[in-house]
């Protein structure tokens, strides 16, 4: 029921805007003059790069917490614990997000919340067996995820902009869809991440946490939090270093083009 609506209070309750930017841009060609121009729009590719990086680590951490409370906190009722947290975190953070952004630029929360999911991966790191520590690792590492995803979900639709004035090519549709394909993509990682994960440490058939060696909790915690944290690290400094489009930028680009259109 909720699902069903919410679902209505986007479709019915939104309005798509009209601006002189939509309605005079070009014809695409077809599918494969839409993608060359994406390929020529680098402020797309390394939202893309970066988002896509973030999205990897996310799931391949949170697709082997269960592992974590079943064979190491040997507790898998406390499971739940993620659940509720992650939910509440996405209730508090989702309309707080547009309130903070109007005085701290979104960049700012993009990294910050990189920042916030480094500090959850090293408690989840130093305090595995802490199911106190892991709770608090776990609050550090949703938290900021409402963040990110805004963020990469306004840089890409500012790449549309942007690849306007560099190619002379709106690319509205194409652009918008490359979020949910990179969502698709870390998915579609995901279920082969778990399982590698798994089998690698002994998480498997009819293993307890009784079995569990220090080796295998040793990589366990190398697949699961050191390799995504390294990820993490690395989805930061690439938005950090060519991520370009600031709020400012945007406008000035905008203002660009439709100067551009008044003068014919």
């Amino acid at each position: 029921i909720l699902g069903v609506l919410t679902v209505c209070s986007v479709a019915f309750g939104t309005k798509e805007s009209t601006s002189t930017l939509r309605a005079k841009a070009e014809d695409n060609g077809g599918p494969l003059a839409a993608f060359k121009a994406l390929a020529q729009n680098d402020q797309l590719l390394w939202v893309a790069l970066s988002y896509l990086l973030y999205a990897i680590a996310n799931v391949a951490t949170t697709g082997v917490l269960m592992y974590m409370f079943k064979f190491i906190l040997n507790n898998s009722a406390a499971y739940s614990i993620v659940g509720v947290v992650s939910v509440i975190a996405g209730i508090i953070m989702a309309p707080l997000y547009p309130i903070l952004n109007k005085r701290i630029p979104r960049r700012y929360l993009y990294l910050g919340g990189m920042v916030l999911m480094v500090l959850g991966y090293l408690l989840f790191i130093v305090g595995t067996n802490n199911l106190a520590v892991v709770t608090v690792g776990l609050v550090f590492f949703y938290l900021p995820q409402t963040f990110i995803q805004m963020t990469a979900i306004l840089s890409l639709t500012d790449s549309i902009e942007y690849g306007q004035l560099k190619n002379g090519k709106r690319n509205e549709a194409v652009t918008l869809s490359v979020r949910p394909m990179l969502d698709k993509i870390a998915g579609a990682c995901s279920n082969g991440i778990v399982g590698a994960v798994a089998i690698a440490a002994g998480m498997i058939g009819s293993a307890t946490a009784a079995d569990m060696t220090a080796a295998n909790i040793h990589t366990f915690k190398v697949w699961a939090f050191y390799v995504p944290l390294a990820v993490i690290i690395l989805s930061g400094v690439v938005f950090l270093l060519k991520v370009k489009i600031t709020e400012k930028m945007h406008a000035d680009i905008v203002k660009q083009l439709e100067e551009q259109l008044n003068e014919g």
